[in-house]
């Protein structure tokens, strides 16, 4: 296993120059696919083929360099699923009920929908304007098709929600605007992917790969990683306790797909390390540790502003803790030393809410290892 705590730049500049200001190396490839054709070029070697900067042509998805990414990108397909298969009929009979839900309930779902529904739109919008453009390798691209495609699937859940619920839509959908803590989150996504929206950032340079790996942590670790996980246990708590069953299984399925996504993600951090070994150094260690901290602790005021009193089984000092155990275990997964003390995990039942091989009845409801009509096995 790689040790990356002591990590360093080689002190020989000649090693240290990037392959794309190497003038003994190849050219690096057209990054969008969609230069001039260069007529008899040579057929695409493994060997050429890298996470960023790559000398290969970036349309030639064959032969693979990296089955991870292939194997992620079939998962996602056998995964599929829409929302407008879920049944809302017992959510709108409890949401409609005087008695059905607390407000501490009321005010949570609202919030928890409310962050969801732009935030997912945020990480889609980041996936086809930014990532894409610089991941240079056509088989990370492929993924990142079906993960788009899987962001527009949860944002038409949150639309279907709120649809069904008969909620105030421009209250749900402008609340990443209106509600401070939410506001919070979105101000910190936004700045610490900003090199991934500029138009005329390029990666090729020691701090511009740096920039894009940071902007990489920011937007798998911490959002895809460790914000919607307050959430996820928020609702999940009301299904254990047969509360708003439909949302929580609609949950379950992004739930699903979410750590198929970090998975991916903290493979393509993890492989660009390993191309790329000068970019961690122990100050950009550092600087990511911080990063992950900020970030836990914006979630924690989330968790305090959703959940002011709490309900039953769940509150905010529990998904605090949460936070911190979710934080170390992502900075052990790239590397990094803990940001918290060692804390226990306060939800293991999220491990079974995660569990891709969890079954329920048929006959009461669908599947939840559900897959398309053509991989469905009864055995």
């Amino acid at each position: 296993m790689l040790d990356w705590s002591e990590t360093e730049p080689n002190n020989d500049p000649k090693k240290n120059v990037h392959p794309a200001f190497d003038k003994n190396a190849a050219p690096v490839a057209d990054a969008t696919g969609l230069g001039e054709i260069e007529r008899g070029g040579a057929r695409v070697s493994v060997d050429d083929k890298a996470m960023i900067n790559c000398r290969a042509d970036v349309n030639q998805l064959l032969p693979l360099k990296y089955k991870w990414a292939w194997e992620k990108y079939l998962a996602g397909c056998n995964n599929h699923w829409m929302p407008t298969e879920v049944s809302m009929q017992a959510d709108i009979a409890l949401w409609k009920s005087r008695d059905g839900l607390t407000d501490d309930e009321r005010h949570a779902i609202k919030r928890n929908l409310g962050f969801f529904a732009a935030s997912e739109s945020l990480v889609a919008n980041n996936i086809v304007l930014a990532i894409y453009r610089h991941l240079t390798n056509p088989e990370c691209r492929q993924y990142l098709l079906r993960q788009a495609f899987e962001e527009a699937v949860h944002t038409h859940t949150f639309q279907y929600i709120v649809e069904s619920l008969g909620l105030d839509e421009g209250e749900l959908f402008n609340m990443y605007r209106e509600v401070p803590s939410i506001t919070d989150k979105a101000a910190w996504a936004l700045k610490h992917t900003k090199n991934l929206d500029d138009a005329n950032f390029k990666t090729g340079t020691l701090e511009s790969d740096q920039d894009f790996l940071k902007d990489l942590v920011a937007f798998y670790v911490v959002f895809e990683g460790m914000w919607f996980y307050t959430g996820f246990a928020q609702i999940l708590s009301l299904g254990r306790r047969n509360k708003m069953v439909g949302i929580a299984e609609q949950y379950q399925y992004i739930l699903r797909d979410e750590s198929i996504h970090l998975n991916f993600g903290i493979d393509v951090i993890n492989q660009i390390k390993i191309e790329n070994p000068h970019l961690w150094t122990k100050a950009f260690q550092e600087y990511l540790r911080g990063m992950i901290k900020e970030a836990a602790e914006l979630e924690a005021g989330y968790g305090r502003d959703t959940m002011p009193r709490g309900f039953l089984g769940l509150n905010a000092a529990l998904c605090e803790q949460y936070m911190h155990f979710i934080a170390n275990r992502r900075c052990a997964q790239i590397g990094l030393a803990p940001v918290f003390p060692e804390t226990e995990n306060p939800f293991p039942w999220m491990s079974e809410a995660m569990d891709l091989k969890k079954e329920k009845n048929f006959f009461e409801t669908r599947v939840i290892e559900y897959q398309n009509g053509g991989a469905l096995t009864w055995d």
